[in-house]
């Protein structure tokens, strides 16, 4: 039981690292995605 749970929180800690790494260092928002002068709005 112990391992499922440290599984768990190991899972949802690199999840939540990832996702944090990926906005702020990588510059993969959601606004900076949409904004440029190839996106198609059809």
């Amino acid at each position: 039981m112990k391992t499922m749970l440290l599984a768990f929180v190991a899972a949802g800690l690199i999840a939540v690292l990832a996702d944090y790494g990926l906005t702020e260092f990588a510059g993969f928002s959601a606004q900076e995605q949409t904004t440029g002068s190839n996106v198609r709005l059809d």
